[in-house]
């Protein structure tokens, strides 16, 4: 898309703000600046100067016969929520006594807003008492504009339109767009998500990728005519025109690659209106700042050590007491690593368990691919010290507590990264750093277990055989309770990256990419560190086109609070709402609840070979009321699943089976099929059999209540002892039709822990199991939608 934008003008307007000691735009300053990225029609006006005199003879350089009167101030931005907005007659009289109303009246209701909620003022209001504050309010005013009355052909709902940029720490500067007005915050609010506005990073999307998100929301099927009654009132060229502009400055002036100086902090143009198919800035605002985020590079490839290390060091065991430092040691020993390859620091032991010591971190004798520091964060900043300046080790894994999550200590976390920084730009053997408050690695290629979880309390399935998850977490505790709790997770990488002082979760990323047995990359995280959201997110993308999939979790959904000083955009497009857009647009599955999480593995687990072509779903269940629940959970927030047509052929085939077995006199062909409480196991195989075979189905769900009389479901009913063929069981048959199709087979065991048995057995058999249809339908909504949109690996049929 041809763009006309003025990237001189777009300095010079920060260069003249910034000259005056302003680091934002007035409103009529951001209407040059939609001018000089190529607006066409923004509005006409006059700056009045509050000790300026008005004269009448101003008003005939505004067509029309009415103005608008806007109040010029730093401190108000929401300027109708004070009375900072007024429409008049285009004549002496009327703007005369507008101007003094205004000036009088917008002191006394701004000061009103502030007593009642003191964070809708700047700090520097919030301790006055009502006459000074009302006094300081008058002092800020600057003055007033008077703009040309626009006429929007509608002032229907979904009519006006929100157009922002701003700069988030974790993704660098965000586009969005969506329905405008004085009433965005609400429908973000009210609207399903992506309905109302929609986010994405500047630096991930071009303005035809932007503008297809864009088609989705309510806001495109208003403005293009496409709902009921209403006309069109833009084009789409202009839309993606504005879109396209809005990248370019945005990369121009970007907190990472900029070629200004000047870097957005926030654009909004909230509204544009439409008359006569052109696009009319009614208000917006800008700030700008100098400081870019500049990103220190971390030597990533040494990850390789940190994950498959030749040489471990540790520091911090007890020579007579379990602690941490002795639990890592046992754990390293059970999975194998070579006990001559370890060097263990103490200051008094000869040796420990066998393993020959040094005495402190300088009689260290070679440079080691892995040093543990499992000591006391006291210690930490002076073995860094030691660390760097002899060049100890290839990496380095903090598991020190409490490192950087205490008040006060972050100057000393910013301490230790400076010394970091400071090392690399000096040498290129300085180490890596994972953590601090790491709760260890599990490296099952590396032969090493470095966690401080005993095998009593958490056992591992150790051993060399074939894996092909990565599990990475900013919380150790989250990491080892899905372990736990989840029998079928078998990582090949377990990471507990802690606090990120050093190496972060795009790192982790973009190193696990380059590991062809990983199908599965799954991470739950708190926060990512400054612009590595945006690292992340490429590396994201990075993996789908390897056929990975990955699964992601963010915690942390409080909505953020909006100062006086920030536009709409920062309720509307906080920082989840934007984390969530830009890792799912890179095409990773994002997770809502640790439940989905859970689940989304299940299914990455047992589906990521299987072909999935498309979204008709068929479900088979022995009670009425799971068939209720499948259907009832077919569409969701971002996902929607079909009910599948079932062929003739089919038809006739279940219509048999349930003859068969007697069963058409207590039921019918239908999808979801409900084969009853009485069906034996021989119709659910036969059952499943043909809904596998039906070309109209894409994806089969096989919900099964264990607890009906005709199913062999406990434990002494399957074992040989009681006459029972293991091989012949409903399991086994099941399974053994799973394995022999390409089409995804959910299975779903909705009973009580009698029944835990039958469902790890399915799962142990490669079958993803949920224990309720509802959730097993909405969690198998989303990874279909995902493989279908995203997934570039062989077995999947890519469609977009």
């Amino acid at each position: 898309m041809q763009t006309h934008i003025n990237f001189t003008g777009l300095s010079d307007l920060f260069g003249k703000a910034q000259q005056q000691g302003r680091d934002y735009l007035f409103e009529y300053e951001v209407y040059d600046f939609i001018r000089l990225i190529g607006g066409e029609t923004p509005p006409q006006f006059i700056l009045l100067d509050k000790n300026g005199r008005f004269e009448s003879k101003l008003l005939r350089e505004l067509p029309g016969k009415k103005v608008v009167i806007k109040v010029v101030s730093p401190t108000i931005l929401h300027k109708s929520d004070v009375g900072g907005v007024r429409i008049c007659g285009k004549n002496t009289e009327e703007v005369l006594s507008t101007l003094r109303r205004m000036s009088c009246e917008i002191p006394e209701k701004y000061a009103e807003i502030i007593l009642r909620n003191p964070e809708h003022g700047p700090p520097s209001y919030r301790s006055l008492p009502l006459l000074e504050l009302q006094k300081a309010i008058a002092e800020d005013i600057r003055g007033y504009i008077l703009c040309q009355y626009m006429q929007p052909d509608s002032e229907e709902f979904g009519n006006e339109l929100l157009v922002s940029l701003r700069n988030s720490r974790e993704f660098g500067l965000i586009l969005s767009a969506g329905l405008g007005g004085r009433d965005t915050e609400l429908y973000a609010a009210r609207f399903r998500k992506g309905q109302a506005v929609v986010s994405a990073s500047t630096e991930q999307v071009d303005g035809e990728a932007f503008f297809d998100l864009f088609k989705e929301t309510i806001s495109y099927k208003k403005m293009a005519g496409l709902t009921r009654g209403q006309k069109r009132i833009v084009t789409d060229n202009q839309l993606l025109e504005c879109f396209s502009a809005l990248i370019q400055v945005a990369r121009h002036f970007s907190p990472t690659k900029g070629f200004s100086p000047y870097i957005i902090e926030e654009l909004e143009v909230n509204p544009f209106a439409f008359s006569n198919y052109l696009m009319m800035p009614l208000d917006g605002l800008c700030r700008f700042s100098t400081t870019r985020q500049i990103q220190p590079t971390r030597p990533i490839e040494k990850i390789d050590k940190l994950l498959h290390p030749s040489s471990i060091g540790i520091v911090g065991i007890s020579a007579r007491k379990m602690n941490i430092g002795r639990i890592i040691l046992e754990n390293i020993l059970a999975n194998g690593f070579p006990r001559q390859d370890l060097v263990l620091i103490h200051p008094e032991a000869r040796e420990i368990d066998g393993i020959a010591t040094v005495a402190d971190l300088r009689t260290i004798n070679k440079k080691l691919d892995l040093l543990i520091l499992a000591v006391d964060a006291s210690r930490v900043p002076e073995m860094i010290h030691a660390i760097l300046h002899h060049k100890l080790a290839e990496s380095v894994l903090l598991i020190s507590g409490g490192l950087g999550e205490q008040e006060g200590q972050q100057h000393l976390v910013q301490k230790i990264q400076d010394k970091i920084v400071t090392a690399r730009r000096n040498s290129f053997e300085a180490p890596i750093f994972l953590g601090a408050n790491s709760l260890g690695i599990l490296s099952h290629p590396g032969c090493y277990d470095a966690m401080f979880i005993p095998d009593s309390k958490l056992p591992k399935n150790r051993g060399r055989h074939r894996r092909t998850l990565g599990l990475v977490s900013q919380s150790g505790a989250y990491m080892i309770t899905r372990m736990s709790k989840l029998n079928f997770l078998d990582p090949a990488y377990a990471i507990s990256i802690g606090n990120q002082i050093d190496l972060t979760a795009g790192d982790f990323l973009h190193f696990l990419n380059t590991r062809d047995e990983l199908q599965t990359v799954a991470f739950y995280m708190e926060g990512f560190t400054d612009l590595d959201g945006l690292s992340f997110a490429r590396a994201v993308s990075e993996a789908i086109l390897q056929g990975k999939e990955v699964i992601f979790y963010k915690a942390g959904r409080t909505p953020e609070g909006k100062n006086a000083l920030s536009g709409h955009t920062a309720s509307i497009a906080g920082d989840y709402m934007v984390c969530e857009s830009c890792i799912r647009q890179a095409g990773a599955m994002v997770a809502e609840t640790f439940n989905v999480f859970e689940g989304l593995l299940r299914l990455s687990s047992g589906l990521h070979n299987k072909k999935v072509s498309g979204n008709r779903l068929a479900a088979i269940s022995n009670a009425g009321y799971e068939a209720v629940g499948i259907a009832d959970n077919l569409l969701g927030e971002d996902y929607r699943l079909e009910i599948a047509s079932l062929s003739r052929t089919t038809r006739k085939r279940l219509e048999n089976i349930l003859a068969a077995a007697k069963l058409d006199a207590l039921t019918g062909v239908n999808n979801p099929l409900d084969i009853t409480p009485m069906a034996s196991e021989d119709v659910y195989v036969e059952a499943i059999g043909a809904l596998l075979d039906d070309s109209n189905i894409d994806v089969v769900v096989v919900a099964i209540v264990p607890l009906t009389p005709m199913l062999h479901t406990l434990p002494n009913e399957m074992a040989p002892d009681a006459g029972h063929d293991p091989q012949n069981s409903i399991v086994e048959r099941i399974a053994t039709l799973g394995k022999g199709s390409s089409k995804p087979l959910v299975i779903v065991v909705d009973s009580g822990t009698l029944y835990d048995y039958l469902a790890e057995d399915f799962q142990a058999n490669g079958l993803p199991v949920f224990r309720s249809a509802d959730i097993a339908v909405g969690v198998l909504g989303k990874y279909i939608h995902n493989r279908l949109k995203y997934f570039f690996g062989s077995p999947n049929l890519k469609t977009d």
